[in-house]
């Protein structure tokens, strides 16, 4: 949605998103913003050595005194939070003002050296590119610092006494540089926004079921693994619901496949409004069977929304005349387990325990709910215990 609308003024609508592009973006340049700031401190100590050369000798100490009480410190204190923990929280805050300091700084170089006769107009230029281009800063803050040093300039350069067809000149070679880097940080963070946002939609992509557009198998794998073992460092329960559509076969075989793809997308998306929790899922696990996990559950949270999702199916409405299943509506059996993770177990057996579950629940004539705990420790088939199905693999 965010792509279609667009951003011109380089803002995403949702601040969650706009938190995420800021913080992928920063972490995204951090190697290059730190090799950027040891050229920044190349750039200084070259221009350094070229004005000992033309400059006569009683102003270098002027302008040494500005490199190393401003620009130097300021590439320092920009490095240290570069390498540092504060680097997410506080660069974006504080490079703004060390950029324009930055600038400032430069500017009166400069002017310093224009009254001695010499033209140092060109560093001006390359602080202004460096601020918009080298930093990392985003439009609005390089555009404003770099402003503010293009200010600074004329009034410096009038305090100074610099003719004034000198200063005329100078400034439209800061406007057109500033017009430049402006429109060229503008086109560059458009593209990076651009491509972040491709790129979660790949990811998202990815990520859910082609059908339904909920979790797909491999995310739920992938997330089953995570809570897992978060829940067995935790010491919190973990519950599995398994969730099969009851005679859906023959659902499909009397209203068609394209009946049956539409039934599976409202089943889908009754399931998900159930998962609301940051660690809770509804996926598609395979053909008309979905799974749901939920963190920190006791049974009677599982047993309650096991009712609810089965009185969400239920206000669907869909018409199954070719079900057995009292009422001719869409019914969905439910097995569950509810279990303690624990470090030496894998989360093999609690799927399976699930699914013994949802066995036993179709067995029991369907449209029923039919939950497991105590059986988790006597559980032997399978790979239940990581030890234990290692040996089995030994043994085979």
């Amino acid at each position: 949605m965010q792509l279609q609308r667009g951003f011109p003024r380089l803002e995403f609508d949702d601040p969650d998103l706009e938190r995420r592009f800021r913080r992928a973006h920063l972490a995204k340049n951090r190697a290059q913003i730190s090799r950027n700031l040891l050229l920044g401190i190349g750039f200084v100590i070259g221009f350094s050595a070229l004005t000992h050369f033309v400059l006569p000798g009683a102003v270098h100490r002027p302008l040494d005194l500005i490199r190393l009480t401003v620009l130097g410190p300021i590439f320092l204190i920009a490095l240290i939070l570069v390498h540092s923990r504060l680097y997410q929280r506080w660069y974006p805050v504080v490079c703004p003002y060390g950029a324009t300091l930055f600038g400032v700084g430069v500017v009166v170089l400069a002017v310093i050296a224009a009254s001695q006769g010499i033209s140092l107009i060109a560093s001006v230029v390359l602080a202004m590119i460096y601020n918009y281009l080298m930093l990392g800063l985003a439009f609005r803050p390089a555009l404003g610092s770099s402003l503010l040093v293009l200010v600074s300039y004329p009034i410096i350069a009038t305090l100074a006494g610099l003719p004034a067809s000198q200063r005329l000149v100078d400034v439209g070679v800061l406007l057109f540089t500033n017009a430049i880097g402006a429109i060229v940080c503008y086109s560059l963070e458009r593209a990076n926004r651009t491509n972040f946002l491709e790129s979660q939609l790949l990811i998202e992509t990815a990520r859910r079921d082609g059908l339904t557009g909920i979790a797909n198998r491999r995310t739920f794998d992938e997330h089953l693994d995570r809570v897992w073992a978060q829940a067995a460092r935790e010491g919190r329960p973990l519950t599995l619901l398994m969730i099969d559509i009851d005679h859906f076969k023959s659902y499909n075989d009397r209203f068609g496949h394209q009946a049956g793809d539409e039934c599976l997308r409202r089943v889908a998306w009754s399931l998900s409004s159930h998962a609301r929790r940051p660690l809770d899922i509804a996926a598609r696990y395979g053909g008309e069977e979905f799974a749901m996990v939920l963190y920190d559950a006791s049974r009677q949270h599982a047993e309650d929304m096991a009712l609810q999702i089965q009185a969400g199916i239920e206000s669907l409405a869909i018409a199954h005349a070719a079900s057995p299943v009292s009422g001719k509506r869409l019914t969905v059996s439910i097995g569950i387990a509810c279990v303690q993770p624990m470090s030496d177990r894998s989360h093999y057996g609690f799927i399976q325990l699930a699914d013994e579950a949802l066995y036993a629940a179709k067995e029991r004539g369907r449209n029923c709910i039919v939950i497991m705990d105590k059986e988790y420790g006597e559980l032997t088939t399978g790979s239940f215990r990581k030890e234990a199905a290692a040996e089995a693999g030994a043994a085979h």
